[in-house]
């Protein structure tokens, strides 16, 4: 999307991954690409957009939907979260992760950051599925597995990065400063700083996180982690719910990126993020599902659904968030905050064909005054009927080129495994 966007009706001509025209055709051009052997697809009646860009999950996590909901952050992750995770094995994850990316696709994401781990099992189910991926190795400072962790974080930076036609691309992925000491953290950056990578890191998602980084370093998260360095390489920084005007400013003097989780930090009653101001003081925000462990989908049709609501409620503004900033931080925003926006994004001539589109001859887009307005208050997920990423079409009228029922059933034995050895 670019400045003063607005729908049009065109046609779009895809060579190989990349977008070579975005125009009206003729119908004597249409008959000549066909005569060229061109594929042409009929969208008549459907709403043709950027690809949406999850910039923040844990793409495995949805072998955990519906366990362990309902109760406090720290509680969750230590009774719940962590016993499962410390059940799974490389398989595990190749198989999760699958299963993200059929409800990703199928709901339009054609893009995704992810912070796990057994990377290389995500990364080949990356490459199997198709869809493009910002991939980091989760870091833990205060694991006894710290130092491999490492060492598997550098080995895959350099064996991942930009492979894949493109569409993997990596970064470092050290958890949060409450599980990352300053002393692993000064190690972290030496390694960006080698690799010459960003980092991804979650930060004060809730008030307790930052209340207790006051009392063990007498400052916010925001400000011990400029303290350290960590915001010298670029950074991600996901949540960011409880900000204080200094932070703010700390992440403009480092152009820090934002993602937004609205559903995940709703779910475990984190509290709201303030967007708006985020927006104001002009520092890119992205929207994130988190993973379906805490959201409990994957859908970011929901996501930015929500952040067009919250923030006019929240702050009893209806303009807060208006449904163009809402879809722009879903595709080109997260694009940006990947530092993959010259590559996809937006649908002009040149960038890659991560595309989607939405069949509108649904009650729920009649009248037709503002297509914008509908995708984002009234449309769902399974209006979307092609996606396409790298050029490559991914669905096809709702159908995927995947064997969907055999991941669902792997997950189902993966999950009931263990859950019966954690009983034991």
């Amino acid at each position: 999307m670019e400045k003063n966007w607005k729908p049009e009706l065109l046609d779009i001509i895809i060579e190989g991954q990349i977008i070579r025209k975005v125009k009206k055709l003729s119908s004597d051009e249409i008959q000549e690409y066909k005569n060229n052997n061109y594929e042409c697809i009929d969208l008549s009646g459907k709403v043709i957009m950027p690809g949406f860009v999850n910039t923040h999950g844990h793409a495995a996590m949805t072998l955990l939907r519906g366990y362990g909901d309902d109760l406090p952050l720290q509680e969750w992750l230590e009774t719940k979260i962590w016993p499962f995770e410390g059940q799974l094995s490389d398989d595990d994850i190749y198989w999760g992760t699958k299963l993200a990316v059929i409800e990703m696709i199928q709901s339009g994401t054609t893009c995704f950051a992810d912070m796990y781990f057994s990377m290389e099992h995500v990364a080949k189910a990356v490459e199997e599925t198709g869809i493009r991926a910002c991939l980091s190795r989760g870091l833990i400072g205060f694991s006894p597995n710290k130092d491999i962790a490492l060492q598997e974080s550098k080995d895959f930076i350099k064996k991942w990065h930009n492979k894949s036609e493109g569409r993997i691309t990596c970064t470092l992925g050290p958890h949060a400063p409450y599980t990352c000491p300053p002393e692993f953290l000064d190690r972290v950056i030496a390694l960006a700083n080698e690799l010459d990578t960003p980092l991804q890191i979650h930060i004060s998602e809730t008030k307790k996180e930052v209340e207790d980084c006051y009392n063990q370093y007498g400052m916010s998260p925001v400000e011990h982690l400029e303290k350290v360095g960590v915001f010298t390489r670029p950074t991600i920084a996901a949540h960011c719910v409880h900000l204080s005007d200094n932070d703010i400013e700390i992440f403009k003097k480092y152009d820090v990126k934002i993602c937004h989780n609205p559903g995940s930090n709703l779910k475990l009653a984190s509290g709201i993020a303030p967007i708006p101001k985020l927006l104001q003081e002009g520092l890119t925000v992205s929207i994130g599902t988190d993973g379906a462990s805490s959201n409990n989908n994957l859908d970011m049709l929901e996501e930015l659904r929500l952040t067009a609501l919250i923030h006019k409620g929240a702050s009893f503004d209806p303009l807060a968030i208006p449904a163009r900033t809402a879809l722009e931080i879903a595709t080109i925003e997260g694009a940006k905050t990947l530092r993959i926006d010259q590559q996809v994004g937006t649908i002009i001539e040149g960038k890659q064909a991560d595309i989607i589109a939405f069949d509108t001859e649904y009650a729920h887009y009649y009248p037709k005054f503002d297509l914008v307005s509908h995708i984002v208050y009234s449309a769902n997920s399974r209006d979307i009927s092609h996606v396409w990423v790298a050029g490559k079409q991914l669905l096809k009228n709702r159908e995927l080129h995947m064997d969907t029922v055999k991941v669902f059933n792997k997950c189902e034995e993966i999950a009931q495994r263990i859950i019966a050895e954690l009983k034991k």
